[in-house]
Formats: structure tokens, sequence, C-alpha cells
């Protein structure tokens, strides 16, 4: 099997870093399989990522069209491209069931190469990756196939291509996530996984640009500030609660990679059906993608072999990602990341302080509730309580 590899040369040959199948690349139109119409595209979407066994990870990579402009060209070589990369779950740590995502941008070589087309990877700046994972645009083949952080040695991986006729869009795009990488290097974005991670900061990105991504919703924002007693009481520890609060509290397509891929899919479905109606969309990149989308393509890369557990696809919702845990937490596999602090001497002195996420509020609430309520709510059934036992008077 033919293999590009990048890595260091040396005196004695090379030191390699990444190995990347060759026969990933995309020469043509590949052959079309659209999504069911018995289904929402997102759920259509869904289904297709979950069609193999551990969702890709043992089986071929795959490409297929799922839509085409009519009279549109089937050569792909030098088309410009935007992709919606999502990861899937991995087979050996716990806590990485939701998988990561990614937005990519590139154009496909002559040759039908696709390795290197730039993924944003969006990661927590502040811990040591056991995987030493770049928080970066990286090329596709690093991404996926870097022998210590690429996503393909951990678990089976999905993109979704838009193959465009113009590259407006994909140079519009680049350009806003590279000032967004500014503002998370120098530590005016912080990474927080529940509500500031790879989803949201992608898929915001794409909705500040214009493409207005449909929303899901959140898991429940009443359990959220009803059960943050009981979450205390289940985490022991009021620093959990309040990320488990925040993780409720969050819009989905936010915080779940599976529900934005689904999502954005369903989305550029929608768009490429409106077309002839392009000038009706108020959205910059929402009026390009419509115009100049010629191919909707989608591409499954399976899990390269190794003495890694088999990945699975991801988990699209809080509720499936606790039916994967196991019963017992002891059984729970996770990997540690111990902190790696930004110093503070390195942060810039206009830097504005990160918005307060809703546990903060949630849980300042209830703190006062149970140091003024809780006693008022005691003394009153007590006083009730006296008033039954005394005499009554005749």
């Amino acid at each position: 099997r033919h293999v590009k590899v990048r890595g260091t040369n040396t005196h004695g040959g090379i030191v390699a870093h990444t190995m990347w199948p060759e026969d990933f690349r995309l020469d043509d139109l590949p052959p079309t399989r659209a999504l069911p119409t018995n289904l929402p595209p997102a759920l259509a979407l869904r289904q297709r990522t979950r069609s193999d066994a551990h969702g890709g990870a043992q089986s071929p990579y795959v490409a297929e069209t799922l839509w085409r402009r009519p009279g549109a060209s089937a050569e792909l070589r030098g088309r410009a491209v935007i992709g919606v990369m999502l990861n899937g779950a991995q087979g050996d740590d716990d806590e990485a069931h939701a998988g990561h995502f990614a937005l990519v941008t590139g154009r496909v070589q002559d040759d039908g190469a696709i390795g290197d087309w730039l993924a944003n990877n969006f990661y927590a700046l502040d811990i040591e990756s056991e995987k030493g994972i770049l928080a970066a645009p990286v090329p596709l083949d690093n991404y996926l196939a870097d022998l210590n952080a690429g996503q393909a040695w951990y678990r089976p991986s999905y993109m979704l291509v838009a193959a465009l006729s113009d590259d407006r869009a994909p140079t519009l795009l680049q350009a806003a996530l590279g000032r967004v990488y500014n503002q998370f290097w120098r530590h005016q974005l912080a990474y927080y996984h529940p509500t500031t991670n790879c989803t949201s900061i992608s898929i915001d990105t794409l909705r500040v640009l214009g493409w207005e991504v449909p929303w899901r919703g959140p898991t429940s924002r009443l359990f959220a500030v009803l059960g943050f007693p009981w979450l205390v009481v289940k985490e022991r520890s009021v620093a959990k609660a309040m990320v488990s609060v925040d993780y409720l509290w969050t819009e989905q397509t936010r915080l779940l990679p599976a529900a934005a891929f689904e999502e954005i899919g369903a989305s550029l479905l929608a768009l490429v059906a409106q077309s002839s109606s392009a000038g009706a969309l108020s959205g910059t990149l929402a009026k390009m993608l419509a115009s100049d989308v010629d191919a909707l393509i989608y591409l499954q890369f399976p899990q390269l072999p190794s003495s890694r557990a088999w990945g699975d696809a991801p988990v699209a919702t809080l509720r499936e990602y606790r039916q994967r845990l196991p019963r017992d937490p002891a059984n729970v596999k996770t990997v540690p990341v111990p902190p790696r602090p930004f110093p503070e001497s390195l942060r810039d002195p206009d830097l504005l302080p990160p918005p307060l996420p809703a546990s903060e509020t949630i849980a300042a609430v209830w703190g006062c509730v149970s140091v003024v309520g809780i006693p008022w709510v005691v003394l009153r059934f007590w006083r009730r309580w006296r008033a039954r036992k005394q005499p009554k008077r005749i």
C-alpha cells in the first residue's frame, strides 16, 4: 500500500511523523449514494455514520456523492473545498465518546490528493495532551494520521465535503478562523469544554460569517437549575456539579460534534436546494455556498490499525453519552491530562475577562437559598410542629 510520509531528515534516514495512505483521495466525483428521503437529513446523516460496525472503524475508506448540481462537471482536480470533519468515539477513553470536530479548507490536487487540506483544530491549550495535539491549523494528513496526535489512530472519522465552483467561501472562512486563532492563542478566547470547545468555536464562526446553521436547543436548562443540589450530591463536588450544569445548559450544536455535523449537513442540503434564490438569503457565507456548491461528498475514514482499542461512532446526545458509560464508576476509563496553565506574565494587559458560565449564577442562587431560604423553611416547619404539639385551650 502506498503511503506518503512526513518526517525529519536525519543522517540515518527519515524519522517519520505522519504516514498517510495515498488512496485516501478524490480524483473525480465518487459514485452517488443519496441520503434516504424517509428521514430528516440530520437523522439520515447520523444513520450513515452508524451504518457500519464500530462506526466504520474497521471498514474501508468510503467516498460517496450525496448531491450533485445538474450539469456540474464530475472533475474535482483543482476544486476549492470546504470540509466539515467529525471524529468518532475513542474505545479506550470514556471521556471521549462525543468525538471531536474541525472545519477544513483546501483544494483538490491535480493527482486527487487531499492530505494537504487545512484542518482547523481547536484544543485545550492549558493541559498536557497525552497525544501532543496541536491546537492550530494543520494539514489533514497530520490531523488524521500523525503517529502521536492523529485522530485516525484512535477512532473512525467522517467528513462532509462541499466541492465549489469558486474559492471565495473557503478564503473567507479560513481568514476568519485565522483571526479566531489570534484571540485563542493569546487567551482572550478561553477554552472551556462545556461552552467554548472545538465545536462551539467552529460553529460560532460559521454563524458570525452569515451561515445560520439551525440550533438544536440545550439538553435541559430546567434540570440544570432545579437539579443542581442533586448534582452536588451525586458528584460529591460543587465544581464538578457546575461543569455538569454547563453541559446541560449549552445549546447542543455548540456542545456535541455529532449534533453540529448533522445540522450543518442538513443546512448544506437546504442551501443547495435554494440555490436559484440565493440572492434572497441574508448571510454572506450562506449566499456563497448556495451559489457555489457543485457537489456534496461524504467521506468516511477508518481507524488506522494499531495496538489501540477500536473506536466507534460518536454520541449525538448527552443521554447517549451517559448510556455508554460503565454503570460502576470504578470501571470508567480516563486518560489523565495534567494542567499546564498559561503564565500570567505572558498575558496581554488588554485581555477582557471571559463571560461567566450559567453555572456561576445557578450556584450563587442556590448558595443564597441554602444560607437564607433553607433555614427559614426549617424554622417555619419547626414552629408548625410546635404549634401542633401544644395543648389546645377549651
